[in-house]
Parts: structure tokens; sequence; C-alpha cells
């Protein structure tokens, strides 16, 4: 899959970009680890299972996590979508060997920084991981559209319009993958009134965990609901 341009990022930190590999195939990790070693990138933790990687790149914090499309125990996919639950700053690489629709609008929708064809070069592979690493999204803006394009037609949602003006910034940025903490910091709120709101809006829009409404958000940011 080709990469589209370079645009602006956010710049990484200092020292080398942070790599984490999640692959079942020992010999596709080990060539991983020996093609971004080679090229200055520094591969800090590697493992063959989505439920392990779910928890191991949270501990470690890597820049970037590249992660197989398919996995005994699940799917990258699925691994991309727990991760950046809890740390939207680790940004993911989907690894694999289909071009499908299906799993592209699910790695859209799960905050993937790219989805990358197996066949890529291995010097596009390199820049694909930098840029991710800068904070740059490998999906061209043509892609997302007709991800988006692909949702359910605009179900009304009772509740939604029962929101007040700060309830909805909060929603939005749940939608970014924002922590509360960070929503506090852009807001200018303290992280108690952060957790307020967002108490307030999931009782307002029925949900229980804000997992379901991060889910939510992110279809309603796209365009993909209706205020009753």
């Amino acid at each position: 899959m080709g990469l589209p341009a370079a645009g602006a990022g956010v710049l990484p930190g200092p020292g080398p970009v942070r790599v984490f590999i999640v692959d079942d195939h020992e010999l596709v990790r080990q060539s991983l680890r020996d093609l971004l070693e080679g090229e200055g990138l520094e591969v800090v933790g590697e493992c063959w299972s989505g439920v392990e990687a779910s928890r191991r790149i949270v501990e470690v914090r890597p820049d970037v996590a590249v992660l197989d499309g398919s996995l005994p125990d699940g799917t990258g996919i699925e691994v991309c979508r727990n991760v950046r639950s809890v740390d939207p700053g680790v940004q993911c690489l989907i690894l694999t060997s289909y071009d499908d629709d299906e799993a592209l609008r699910g790695a859209v929708l799960a905050g993937a920084a790219g989805y990358v064809l197996r066949q890529v070069r291995s010097d596009g592979l390199v820049e694909a991981i930098r840029r991710a690493a800068a904070g740059e999204s490998l999906l061209a803006p043509g892609v997302v559209e007709r991800v988006r394009a692909g949702l359910p037609e605009s179900p009304r949602v009772p509740g939604l319009d029962g929101l007040t003006a700060r309830e909805t910034d909060v929603l939005a940025l749940i939608a970014e993958g924002l922590s509360n903490r960070q929503i506090s910091e852009d807001l200018a709120l303290t992280e108690t009134t952060v957790k307020d709101h967002v108490s307030a809006l999931l009782a307002k829009l029925g949900f229980g965990r804000s997992t379901r409404a991060a889910g939510f958000s992110i279809r309603w940011a796209a365009g993909g609901f209706e205020v009753p």
C-alpha cells in the first residue's frame, strides 16, 4: 500500500523511536527486529499473543506498536483498540497481507495510525514507523472518508440533544482518544470536573462505560448520528 505524502506531525521526543512488535511468527519478529535496529530504531519488546500484547504495550509505552493483523487469540485491530483506550499516545500500525475494506474500517475506528500491507518495501515500513511516531496519520484522507461513508445511516440517539455545550466538548475529545487528564488540560478544567462531565453525559446517553461512549462518539464525530 503506497504511503501518502508527508505532512506536519508532532515531533518525537529525543532518542530513537521505540517500537513494540506483535506477530505470531518468530522468524517475522526476528526479521523485523533486525531491520528496525539496523535503521537505528529501538525494539523495546515483542510477543505473539494479542492478550499479552494488550497488557505489555501499555506497560512498556512504546512510541509505535507494529501489530500483525491476524493473531492466534484475536486481531491487531483489537490490540490497537485496547491499547489506545488506555494510552492514546501509543501509535499503532496494522501490518497485514490482506487489503480488506472491513479490516481497514476497523483499523480507522480503532484509532490506528496506518494500515500497511506486508508487500511494502523495507524502507517504506521504516518510514511509516517514523512518521507514525511523529504523530502523522498514514491513512490518506480519501481512505478515511471511504470508511466513514460505510457507517450505518444516521441512527437517532435519544439524549444527545440534552448535552450541555461543555459535555459536548468532552464527548468530542473522548472521540479523539484523550484521557480525563488530557481533556482537563485541553479544556482548562480540573480532572475532577472532567470526571463529573463524563458521568453526566454517560447518564444522559444511557451508557454504563466510558469505552462505549468513546465508540459512540467516534461515529458521532464522523457524522453518523443525528439529534432526535
